[in-house]
Order: C-alpha cells, then structure tokens, then sequence
C-alpha cells in the first residue's frame, strides 16, 4: 500500500522546531571548521563532516515529515543527543575526537532506521531510501578501526554510497527492490508487509528553508561576534559590517524569496526530492562557508587572499547554480545567460582586484543585488 500524508498544508511542529536547535549548534561548529580550514585536506574535511551532519539531521526532518502527529517524541530527543555530540566532537574531528563523531553518526543512522520498523510493517521512504540504514553505513563502522586519512575516506565513501543509493533507487525502483528482497526470502523467515511512504512537498520545502534561516543566521552572529572582538570601531568597520549584513539579506532573497527551499532562483518549481535535498545541502554548505569568511574581514584591513577568493567563490556558485534552477524553473535562456555572467564576471574581478574588505563586501553585494534585479525585470516582463 502507498501512504499520503494528507492534503492538508503543514507546518513545522514544535517538536521539529525544538529539533532544529541543534542545527544550531552544528552549523556554529562546522563554520568554525571552516575558519580553521587552510588546505584541500582541511577543505575536504569540512565537505565531509558538513554532509554527514546534515544527512543525520535529514532523516529525522524526513520521519517528522512523514510520521506528522504520530512522530514519537523519544526518538527525536535520541537524535538530538547523537546530533549535539557530533556537533561538540567537531573541533577536534581531524584527532582525538574522529571516532565519537563516527559512533554518533552512526547511531543516529540506525535510530533513524528503527523508526520506519514495526513488527508486521515496515515502512519504505520511497522519495529518500537513503534515511534508512544501508551500505552507507558500513564504512563508517569500518572506520572506527582505521587511522587517518583512511577514516576520512571511509567516511566519505559511506557518503557517496547514500547519494548513489537514492538517485539509484529512489520512487519505483524503491518500491520493486523490496518486493524483489521480499519473494527472495518468502517461505524462509516472516516476511514484514511493505508501506510505501512520501514526503509531504510543502512541509519539507519549509523544513529546508528554516534550515537556511539557521545557516543565514549563523552569518549574522559571525558578523556580530567579529565586531564584539574589535576593540575601535570606525568607519571602516561600520561599513564592513553592514556590507555583511547586506550580502546576507541579498542571499535571502535570491535563495528564499526567489527561490525554494534555500535553492537560488528555483521560485515554486517543484523537483523530485532525491534531487532537491542534496541540492539544499550544496547550497547550505556554501553558505556556511561564506558565513565564516564574512568573519575574517570584519575589522580588518585587506583580507587574506583565501579569505577573499573563498567569499567570492560561495558567492560565484550560489549564482551559477542559481541560473541553472532558474533555466529548471522556465525563467528564459536570456535570463541564464545574464545571471551566470553576472556570477562569473563580478566575483572573478573582486577576487583578482584584491580591494580591502568593505570594498570587497559591497562588491559582491552589488554582484547579488544585480541578479535581483535582472530576476525582477524577467518577472515583469512575464507578467505582462
């Protein structure tokens, strides 16, 4: 049987909000990784642990999403715990503390599977397979008796075999892959009845954009955090911070207001879910990345290069990636053609300028703002 959650419109819970406090705290640590980032390796462990976090997050953001009043409560709170430990064990994830982020990660994982089981039914995520405990996993517990760099590697394959299990398997391939596991060991051993679930498309939307409200939030502490740590306030830092603050309300726009679900310019169009999410975690990653590099040119004078090719590059992706959705959404071949230009071109000279940090800021503030507005004239031209 296939299981709907119900026409109603839904809205994030207060367990699902409660829940996402510790998003908080994940996305805090992971931006601090980023800052301590200063080579391919580092920035390679950041991919990592960033994917991981957000996969375990995902999982149960897609239980809440399917289960909806009948969520249980004691799950979600296990989750939560596996969550804020992963989160604490980030700042000493290339050491000491790899192996408890592992363990946690992995318990979540499997609380995550437990969830869908019952005696007589199980439960099948048909849009998202990967919520549920599979090969991915398995390099993960491997891991745990491997030293670095194999762990991280490990962890990476474990990755890399969720995302192919869900493109692989997602929607009816789901579906026949447990029918086909199902006769296989019919007559064997009691073989659970199979109910096959979807995600509710509007309440998962707004759960992907409450997560980019915490990651543009996490910029704004950063901002205000940098300022706190800056003993004389002047000019120069008056127009940094609020040059911060702005690209930052730029991107709400472009990935909120002009977009769904925090993916840029992708506006009500709906994509499958095994391509959606993994979008929302690109985007979200980028953006926490760049919340961190707002941090280093808050009162200071020319950034560091990294520092500056890493705020132009998030903001050169986010665009590039923007035209791409926008061309999904049916925004026009013009439309692409003038955002992916404005992505490459802005960012590309601010970065080879090497302007100091306000100028750098308001840059790409107006590279951003410009793709609203080229947006907004598209529309207008639509409409009429």
């Amino acid at each position: 049987m296939t299981e709907g959650t119900g026409t109603g419109e839904r809205h994030a819970s207060w367990l699902e909000l409660f829940f996402d406090l510790v998003a908080v705290a994940g996305v805090a640590q992971l931006s601090h990784l980023v800052h301590t980032t200063h080579s391919w390796g580092d920035a390679g462990l950041y991919v990592v642990c960033f994917l991981a976090f957000w996969t375990a997050w995902m999982c149960f953001t897609v239980y809440g999403n399917v289960a909806g009043g009948a969520t249980r409560v004691a799950p979600v709170f296990g989750a939560m715990l596996g969550l804020a430990i992963m989160a604490a064990a980030v700042e000493g994830v290339g050491g000491e503390h790899a192996r408890t982020f592992a363990i946690a990660y992995v318990a979540v994982r499997v609380l995550a599977d437990r969830v869908w089981q019952s005696r007589d039914v199980r439960r099948i995520v048909v849009d998202w397979p990967a919520v549920q405990v599979g090969s991915g996993v398995v390099p993960w517990i491997v891991s745990l008796w491997a030293d670095a760099p194999w762990r991280y590697v490990l962890w990476a394959l474990g990755l890399a075999l969720d995302l192919v299990i869900t493109f692989l398997f997602a929607g009816e391939r789901a579906v026949a892959g447990f029918n086909r596991r199902s006769e296989q060991h019919r007559g064997s051993r009691p073989v659970p009845q199979a109910q096959f679930v979807h995600l509710d498309a509007a309440h998962i939307g707004e759960r992907l954009g409450l997560f980019m409200i915490i990651v543009l939030g996490e910029g704004v502490l950063v901002v205000t955090e940098a300022m706190t740590a800056t003993e004389h306030w002047a000019a120069p830092l008056y127009r940094t911070a609020f040059g911060a603050l702005a690209l930052l309300a730029a991107l709400w726009a472009v990935m909120l207001r002009h977009g769904s679900g925090g993916v840029p310019f992708l506006g009500g169009h709906a994509l499958p879910a095994r391509v959606m999410l993994p979008l929302h975690c690109l985007t979200a990653g980028v953006v926490v990345a760049l919340a961190s590099g707002l941090g280093d040119v808050i009162g200071h004078g020319p950034p560091p290069a990294g520092t500056r090719w890493l705020l132009c590059g998030a903001v050169a992706a986010l665009g590039l990636l923007g035209s791409v959705m926008g061309l999904v959404a049916g925004r026009g071949g013009w439309w692409g053609l003038a955002v992916a230009s404005i992505a490459v071109a802005g960012p590309g000279l601010v970065g080879w300028l090497g302007a100091e940090g306000s100028a750098v800021v308001w840059l790409l503030v107006l590279v951003v703002v410009a793709q609203v507005v080229v947006t907004r004239f598209q529309l207008r031209v639509t409409r009429q």
